[in-house]
């Protein structure tokens, strides 16, 4: 198994031998375990030289950068195991083939609306009357094929969206109010914390696209487009509801986030050192968690999960094997 590591503090990361040392502003001293590393999350302001990221390409690990209003800035990605020209050319085609770009976006949606509608179906067993929500989802889905194009696609997929979020006031303890989806910069603590949880979730699927030899910038739910890594965000679709709004709900119902967890900076609503460091660290324990694997008889990590769709894609693109989106089962 494979690490995530935050780093927090202010500071200079090195590398020292044969591992990373980070020298915090204080002149304290912490060591990083690197030989099992996936990827460093920068989340402090970070200096860092040639050295380390030759290292650091060496070992094979990506680091992911935070900047300020704690969202994802980018990533220096080391570079890739495995580089297939095929894999590329092939991928390119299905996305310039207008039915088989459809296809794939569609399976993209149909996992993300699934997955928000096994959240909602979750709390509706637990004291809610969310059935009219979980009908408008399933009518959503199953239109899906509908569809005539990737504009009419997203319409629908942000029409499900909203219906999903519309439950989130009611689920959320006293003293949270949602009242909607507002980015650039995030409104209040639910807003702050759906940004910053749905980061975590892209870049990890940017790690987890290195893992193959699909190029991380051409896409098909999303328009590829300069200085991102688009197909991160068509593969992040199914996963949010599962690793960020559930990890949300768990630690805002348990009183582990409070309203002291955020601050207000330039009217925006941001996560404390403390409250990141407290979402992070349950973000991680989720990816850890393993769930017996339908197919592959065995206990997969969730983090593992989102490697395995990366693949599943690729075989798709390759070989045209049907691309079954990621949809929770258990």
């Amino acid at each position: 198994m494979n690490d995530n590591y935050h780093v927090f503090s202010d500071g200079r990361l090195e590398r020292h031998n044969d591992t990373i040392r980070l020298v915090t502003d204080e002149d304290e001293k912490k060591y990083l375990p690197i030989e099992n590393a996936e990827a460093l999350f920068l989340h402090g302001q970070i200096d860092y030289n040639t050295r380390l990221m030759s290292f650091l390409n060496d070992e094979g690990v990506a680091a992911h950068v935070f900047g300020w209003k704690d969202y994802y800035a980018g990533s220096v990605m080391p570079e890739r195991g495995q580089t297939s020209g095929q894999t590329l050319v092939e991928q390119v085609r299905s996305y310039d083939d207008p039915d088989a770009r459809l296809s794939i976006a569609r399976a993209f949606v149909a996992g993300s609306i699934h997955n928000m509608r096994a959240n909602v179906s979750y709390y509706h067993n637990r004291g809610h009357d969310f059935q009219s929500v979980i009908d408008e989802l399933a009518t959503i889905r199953e239109g899906l094929d509908e569809a005539a194009g990737i504009s009419e696609l997203m319409g629908m997929e942000a029409g499900a969206r909203r219906a999903y979020y519309s439950t989130f006031d009611a689920i959320l303890p006293d003293g949270f109010v949602f009242g909607g989806r507002r980015y650039n910069p995030p409104s209040n603590e639910v807003n702050s914390l759906i940004s910053f949880g749905n980061s975590l979730v892209y870049a990890n699927c940017v790690s987890a696209i290195r893992a193959t030899a699909l190029d991380p910038a051409v896409s098909y739910l999303h328009e590829p487009g300069d200085r991102r890594y688009s197909l991160a965000l068509d593969i992040a679709e199914p996963f949010k509801p599962v690793l960020a709004d559930r990890v949300i709900f768990r630690l805002l119902n348990r009183g582990q986030l409070t309203t002291d967890s955020f601050e207000t900076e330039l009217n925006a609503c941001l996560l404390t050192d403390a409250g990141r460091k407290t979402f992070s660290k349950a973000f991680e324990e989720t990816l850890d968690r393993t769930v017996e694997h339908p197919h592959l008889n065995r206990k997969v990590s969730y983090q593992y999960l989102l490697r395995i769709e990366a693949y599943k894609l690729k075989k798709h693109i390759l070989t045209g094997e049907p691309y079954e989106p990621f949809e929770r089962w258990w």
